[in-house]
């Protein structure tokens, strides 16, 4: 284990640095900066998930990052090191968190973050870049700093496949987050109606969905963005 903590950030009791996203100043296309998500019962209340990204559009509508194949990552486990996705769903959310250090596998990700909403929508690809589906996270609305943005995850998903169709996933990883009193019956409650509405966001066909996203493709001659080494992991 890594003898430091990475820097404390606390997404709800802001401090100075941290403003809303949407607001100036803006990244610039091509800018590499850090996609964090935070957890309460993390040991050293730092990010337990840390994605270098590459920023390919930033405005007040909303931030477009890419996440390539290869990437560097800090990944949320247990906090004794165990898989947090291989530990059965009653007993994951009972213990505290840690991060691990990784990379991210597959054909990469187009992750969107519509300005003001809790959630962000992930554009999927096959090898071959057909469009798999959109991936609809379920999250804090944004906050950001020079560094890059931070969020904290809620558990629901929505995926949105290419007909349209949608399904909400992981009521039970929900459900037994608030079993271990890690959120509410308020917040999951909340959780549930901002997933109805993202659902209602697909329904409308308003963007990002509409904007043709799945057609982007990255620029192949991008650096594949570099953890800071200011930033060390737990594993």
């Amino acid at each position: 284990m890594d003898s430091q903590s990475t820097p404390d950030i606390e997404p709800f009791t802001l401090p100075g640095q941290f403003r809303p996203s949407g607001a100036p100043p803006h990244y610039q296309a091509g800018q590499h900066i850090l996609w964090r998500e935070w957890c309460p019962t993390r040991r050293h209340r730092g990010p337990e998930v840390v994605r270098p990204v590459t920023v390919v559009r930033d405005d007040p509508s909303g931030l477009v990052v890419w996440l390539s194949a290869g990437t560097p990552v800090f990944r949320a486990v247990l906090s004794d090191g165990r898989d947090f996705r291989q530990t059965p769903v009653n007993e994951r959310h009972r213990h505290g968190r840690a991060s691990k250090r990784g990379a991210w596998h597959g054909n990469g990700v187009l992750k969107i973050a519509p300005t003001g909403v809790p959630w962000s929508v992930w554009v999927f690809w096959d090898e071959e870049w057909n469009h798999r589906c959109w991936y609809i996270n379920l999250e804090d609305a944004h906050r950001r700093d020079a560094a890059g943005i931070v969020t904290r995850d809620h558990e629901l998903d929505v995926v949105v496949w290419p007909d349209r169709t949608t399904e909400i996933q992981d009521e039970d990883d929900l459900a037994a987050s608030v079993a271990a009193g890690r959120y509410t019956e308020a917040d999951a409650a909340q959780y549930a109606r901002d997933a109805e509405a993202a659902v209602q966001a697909v329904q409308e066909w308003t963007p990002p969905f509409s904007s043709g996203w799945e057609s982007w493709r990255p620029d192949p001659a991008w650096p594949i963005p570099q953890m800071p080494a200011s930033l060390t992991s737990d594993y």
